[in-house]
């Protein structure tokens, strides 16, 4: 099954009120098929970003719309530096979110290849901990997720492996708790 990012606009005043919204889309992916892997929002409250699996793009949309939860964005993605159990294992333990919307012409193999090179570097930030990044394979942008105390280190974190950074977002607190939509068994984070 492939990953995809669903990002939400929100007017929501507490990241719990996003709470029935995550229920609905973690029960329609379900009652479709699909897996929901995670939620982050950042502290602003304007948007929040789900990460799901499923097995077809068309569907999932379908199934969402359906549920009266239509997504603003859709897009496939890659996990790049976790592995999907890692991933369900720490649901919520990112502290922060950097997005870099990226240049034209940027492939995602030239991406990769850089991202194992420059990976290492990290380790000249001790107190930043890069966890995973999604990567849209339409190469628009990637979101990339951290623990680390403040943003400052974040930024030194990302000049230390010569990325940019789009957008830069302290993470809401993750809500804890099952899902109870459609009997789902994931935690929503």
């Amino acid at each position: 099954m492939a990953l995809f990012l669903l990002e939400f606009g929100s007017t929501a005043q507490t990241r719990d009120e996003l709470r029935p919204l995550f229920d609905t889309v973690a029960g329609a992916v379900a009652q479709a098929g699909g897996e929901f892997i995670e939620a982050q929002v950042p502290t602003d409250l304007q948007r929040a970003y789900v990460i799901v699996e499923h097995n077809d793009e068309a569907q999932l949309k379908a199934a969402l719309r359906e549920a009266g939860v239509p997504p603003a964005g859709v897009a496939q993605v890659r996990l790049v530096g976790a592995s999907l159990e890692e991933v369900k294992a720490a649901r919520a333990t990112a502290d922060y979110l950097v997005e870099w919307d990226f240049p034209a012409g940027l492939t995602m193999e030239a991406y990769l290849e850089r991202k194992k090179a420059k990976a290492p570097l990290y380790a000249q930030v001790p107190e930043v901990r890069f966890l995973r990044t999604y990567v849209c394979e339409d190469m628009t942008k990637c979101l990339c997720f951290y623990q680390a105390a403040d943003e400052a280190a974040v930024r030194r974190a990302r000049e230390v492996v010569s990325t940019p950074i789009t957008r830069l977002s302290r993470l809401a607190g993750a809500a804890e708790g099952a899902v109870a939509a459609a009997g789902a068994s994931s935690s929503v984070h």
